[in-house]
């Protein structure tokens, strides 16, 4: 990593984020949670269903505006989406009647500051780095789940985001392909050294990937435990079989049961 690793890219200071419920009054969904997260770090996030993840990277692309707290973006403060940001979701959100080339090209043509022939390389390009050439001219209706994901990634990428915010982009997959699809996420990630914050339920996913791990309680959503990863990288399946991961799976599913155990024991007693 370079001197710019130090700096720290993102910061979520005491975020705290409410909804309006039908009663008038307010759903307290994450609270006070704290985080930094330095350039070209790779963290992710998991927690109990509905702890807020998925709400604090909307709060991160700008998509949601905290009840409390801030997000600084290099010393700047976050009041709204922004071009050095882009959001993969699980659902793959192509548009059917585009090809893939034109899904992919749909973030530079919106903001228009680009030549034709500017977007045309910037596409191909990302299109072969997710490994999609020879499917230029095929619609979504055409590729595999797999596929989809992969123009999906090629997309926010050729925006060429600081920042990649990804909700569980490959839930929807099947195990192979998600195990597949975490492969080439490592591989694009080390060679284009971006920031990304990953949300996802797997385990197994959450090790494997990250630099650190945030372990989230359960509702409201906190900071219960930042895990750092050390294992060597570029990672190969094969390490899910090392001693250390193994540890560190079995640690994080201790916390995230006992989340769950308090989770059903707090209904329980107020039933």
């Amino acid at each position: 990593m370079t001197e710019e690793f130090d700096l720290h890219h993102i910061q979520l200071q005491q975020v705290t984020v409410t909804f309006p419920q039908p009663d008038g009054g307010e759903f307290l969904a994450v609270d006070g949670f704290d985080l930094q997260v330095k350039t070209g770090e790779f963290v992710t996030i998991v927690g109990p269903s509905g702890c807020g993840k998925s709400t604090l990277l909307s709060v991160v692309d700008g998509l949601i505006r905290p009840y409390a707290g801030q997000v600084l973006i290099n010393e700047i403060l976050v009041t709204g989406p922004s071009t050095d940001r882009a959001l993969v979701f699980q659902e793959f959100a192509l548009l059917p009647w585009r090809t893939v080339v034109d899904n992919v090209m749909l973030g530079l043509e919106l903001q228009r500051k680009f030549t034709k022939g500017q977007m045309k390389e910037t596409v191909h390009r990302y299109i072969q780095m997710v490994g999609l050439q020879g499917f230029e001219n095929h619609y979504p209706h055409q590729l595999s789940g797999g596929m989809r994901q992969r123009v999906g990634l090629a997309r926010a990428l050729a925006v060429n985001p600081d920042i990649l915010l990804m909700d569980e982009p490959f839930a929807a997959l099947d195990a192979q392909t998600r195990e597949i699809m975490s492969l080439e996420l490592l591989r694009i990630w080390e060679q284009e050294k971006k920031t990304v914050l990953f949300v996802t339920h797997g385990i197994d996913e959450a090790v494997y990937l990250a630099d650190r791990v945030v372990v989230m309680s359960g509702r409201p959503g906190r900071v219960k435990e930042i895990i750092p990863v050390s294992l060597a990288r570029p990672r190969s399946l094969a390490i899910k079989d090392h001693p250390q991961f193994v540890q560190l799976r079995r640690h994080i599913w201790d916390l995230l049961e006992k989340e769950v155990q308090w989770q059903v024991g707090n209904k329980g007693a107020k039933g």
